[in-house]
């Protein structure tokens, strides 16, 4: 099983959600997070002195699918997400070693 975070831009929450339900999905944890990468922020004035707003609103999607499956979702997050902007944001893939279903007690992907 992989692990998949995907930061990407707010605006973007709505269509990626519809996009990975449309590709079945079973379940995902979505959260609104700060960053800053290589946008870097922006400037500006408050109250007479310049303020460098270095933490930038994005969304962050986890996931945890079949291996198997990685390689589409990531693509399918690419192709949804993108805008050709810098900012458009970054997907972390990572192993899972385990996932437990704490009602069932159901263990590997039957928990997902």
């Amino acid at each position: 099983m992989k692990r998949i975070i995907a930061i990407v831009r707010p605006e973007k929450l709505e269509p990626l959600k519809k996009a990975l339900f449309e590709a079945d999905v079973s379940g995902m944890t979505i959260g609104q997070v700060m960053g800053c990468g290589n946008q870097h922020g922006w400037s500006e004035y408050y109250r007479g002195t310049e303020v460098l707003l270095n933490m930038i609103p994005k969304v962050k999607f986890e996931l945890v699918v079949p291996a198997s499956e990685a390689d589409k979702l990531v693509e399918l997050i690419c192709d949804t997400a993108t805008t050709g902007e810098v900012g458009d944001g970054k997907i972390f893939i990572s192993p899972v070693e385990e996932v437990v279903r704490i009602r069932t007690r159901e263990r590997g992907e039957a928990a997902v």
